[in-house]
C-alpha cells in the first residue's frame, strides 16, 4: 500500500537533457539567422568624379631588367638610377614591385631595399590571386 509520509521525488534528468539538446540547437542556429530591414539609400550624384592616384610600378623580369614606370633599366644599375628618378618625386606616393616568380629573393629585396633607402615608406609587392 502506499504510504502518506513518503515524499515523492522528482526525477529531472529527462527535463535536463531535453533543455541541453534544445541548448546545443539554439547556438548552431543562432549565427546563421539573418534579419533584413527594408531601408531607401539616397541617391548619389549622376556625374563620378575619378580621382587619379600616381603611383609608381616597378616590374622586374625574369632576365633582371628592371622598368619603373615607362623607363628600363639594368639590375645593377637600379640603386642609383632610381635615387635619380625619384628626386622630385613625393615620398608619400604608393610603390608597386611586381616581380617574376621565378627569381631569387635576393634580387626582389635588393629592389626593395633600394626603394625604401630612397625614403618612400609605402612599398607594396603585388601577387597574382
Amino acid at each position: 500500500m502506499y504510504d502518506y509520509d513518503q515524499k515523492p521525488e522528482l526525477n529531472i534528468t529527462p527535463l535536463v537533457d531535453i533543455m541541453l539538446v534544445l541548448l546545443a540547437i539554439l547556438m548552431v542556429t543562432a549565427p546563421v539567422m539573418e534579419y533584413q530591414e527594408p531601408i531607401n539609400l539616397p541617391r548619389g550624384s549622376k556625374t563620378k568624379k575619378l580621382l587619379q592616384v600616381q603611383k609608381i610600378n616597378i616590374t622586374i623580369s625574369n632576365m633582371q631588367t628592371v622598368r619603373v614606370n615607362k623607363n628600363h633599366y639594368k639590375y645593377i644599375n637600379f640603386a642609383d638610377s632610381f635615387v635619380l628618378f625619384a628626386k622630385n618625386k613625393n615620398r608619400n606616393l604608393p610603390v608597386y614591385i611586381r616581380a617574376d616568380k621565378n627569381l631569387k629573393y635576393d634580387t626582389i629585396i635588393y629592389i626593395l631595399k633600394s626603394v625604401k633607402e630612397a625614403g618612400f615608406l609605402k612599398v607594396s609587392l603585388v601577387t597574382d590571386g
